[in-house]
């Protein structure tokens, strides 16, 4: 991926990553206070309600605004179009969900999920006054702006949600603290950004009929992962108890916060720059290797540790009500092991296909999950945990053999680039577990904590020295040019 594109690349992860390492400490201390001051049946209220707003952002975007990054060169009619056609499909959403929520309230036998809706879904119009603004600044590759921005609306909603918990008002703290999040990043993107919706510019339906075919394809295959990615909620609020639902959903939300955040940089960062290397095969095969090197690289040992270290986690951080949450995590932290990769393999599919496979890949992936949360539905909801790593281990490996047809990269080099990564991120947690574990149990719960996690970042990067990792050769390297670039500056 050499010269230009390869610095700004690598700038544009770090300043995401930066940001989101950030984002994700600023997270994880609200949630820790947060779930402290609220109960479990508040977190599965708010479970459920993430699955209707899922969908709607997908659907109010419609995958134009991936579209409007891949176009080789957008003009002014382009992003008013898209721009109003998101306002309105917005509000259109909007009414729809805030008249359909009185029926899904007495469904789950919660009434506070009426009381939410009108004030909840207002993020979906607030969110679509920014999504042009976050467009250009993606194609520009301003990722240190993008990255102060969210912090900066993660800040402020964290703080509001704390402030709200404090004082007594529930499940209503979650919503604020979503609500502001987006409310807050959308008004930086229009202060930042110099892209108005002139009168001057006239919007036409012309775009978005040259767009469609692409990004409508793109929408339908994001619609369905939303689903099936938020689908086991409503039926553990149904079937079990909005109670157990919370415990699922906390595992859940911690082990996305690093997951999530790693696949929105990297994600963010390489679409737009896959896209620039469509032309060029070879150097696309070569960039998608390395950076699917380098995620697994800080990802595989970041889920392996903590899913060694949960027991210790939960009990400091989160005390005794939340202790039933430890296995499910446990367990869910595999799957942050397979979905940035799937992720980075989808892009890939996203820059090189005209969408067709992207939405016969959705079908099988699809029918095949259904089968699988069938089967582990009625069981419990350790079974669907475990029903959830398989799915995202399927993904992996379908979206994997998929680009093999558009990209020059093979399956096997796939698998070998990724091996000796797999085998130090073993090493470190098998030493972890029956080595370290087992020596200082003694020890102060908090010290306890530290000692482990000392240890599997020592261990891991001393197995990765010893045995010559190439990707420890080149996630330095790509440390030392950021920060020899920061330097020059």
């Amino acid at each position: 991926m050499g010269g230009e594109l390869r610095n700004k690349v690598a700038s544009g992860v770090a300043w995401s990553l930066s940001e989101k390492v950030g984002t994700i400490l600023l997270q994880m201390v609200v949630s820790i206070v947060v779930a402290r001051l609220l109960m479990p049946d508040d977190v599965g209220v708010m479970a459920l309600m993430t699955f209707f707003t899922s969908l709607a952002l997908v659907v109010v975007d419609s995958g134009f605004s991936q579209m409007l990054i891949r176009k080789s060169d957008p003009d002014p009619c382009d992003y008013k179009s898209v721009f109003l056609f998101n306002i309105v499909v917005s509000w259109v959403v909007y009414l729809l969900l805030v008249a359909l929520f009185p029926w899904v309230a007495a469904f789950y036998e919660q009434p506070v999920l009426a009381r939410i809706a009108p004030v909840l879904f207002l993020l979906i119009p607030v969110n679509a006054l920014g999504s042009i603004q976050n467009t250009l600044f993606t194609r520009q590759f301003r990722f240190a702006l993008l990255s102060k921005i969210t912090f900066f609306s993660s800040l402020v909603s964290g703080a509001l949600a704390v402030t709200m918990a404090l004082a007594g008002c529930g499940v209503w703290s979650l919503v604020g603290q979503r609500l502001s999040s987006i409310a807050v990043r959308s008004a930086l993107l229009w202060f930042f950004s110099s892209w108005r919706p002139r009168r001057a510019v006239r919007a036409s339906t012309k775009p978005l009929r040259e767009m469609a075919p692409y990004s409508l394809r793109l929408m339908s295959s994001d619609l369905v992962a939303a689903i099936y990615n938020k689908v086991a909620q409503l039926f553990i609020g149904k079937i079990y108890s909005t109670d157990l639902l919370g415990y699922f959903y906390q595992a859940q939300k911690l082990e996305e916060l690093p997951v999530t955040s790693t696949v929105q940089s990297v994600q963010g960062v390489t679409f737009p720059a896959f896209s620039k290397l469509a032309s060029r095969p070879e150097k696309l095969a070569e960039s998608y290797r390395q950076v699917v090197m380098i995620v697994a690289f800080l990802m595989f040992p970041a889920m392996a540790g903590l899913s060694a270290v949960a027991p210790d986690l939960f009990a400091l951080l989160l005390g005794d009500r939340w202790m039933p949450t430890v296995p499910y995590f446990e367990v869910i932290c595999l799957v942050g092991l397979f979905t940035p990769l799937a992720m980075i393999a989808y892009n890939v599919l996203k820059t090189l296909s005209d969408g067709r496979i992207v939405v016969r890949l959705e079908i099988v992936k699809r029918v095949l999950m259904t089968a699988v949360l069938v089967v582990t539905i009625a069981h419990s909801v350790t079974a669907i945990v475990w029903g959830m790593v398989a799915m995202a281990a399927m993904e992996l490996v379908l979206n994997a053999v998929a680009t093999t047809r558009y990209c020059p990269l093979s399956l096997w080099r796939f698998v070998r680039t990724l091996l000796p990564v797999v085998f130090v991120t073993a090493v470190m947690y098998a030493a972890l577990v029956w080595g370290v574990q087992p020596r200082i149990a003694s020890l102060h719960l908090g010290l306890r904590l530290m000692v482990q996690i000392l240890s599997g970042v020592v261990i891991f990067f001393a197995a990765a020295a010893l045995f010559r990792l190439e990707a420890l050769r080149e996630t330095l390297e790509i440390i030392r040019k950021i920060v020899g670039k920061n330097i020059n500056i």
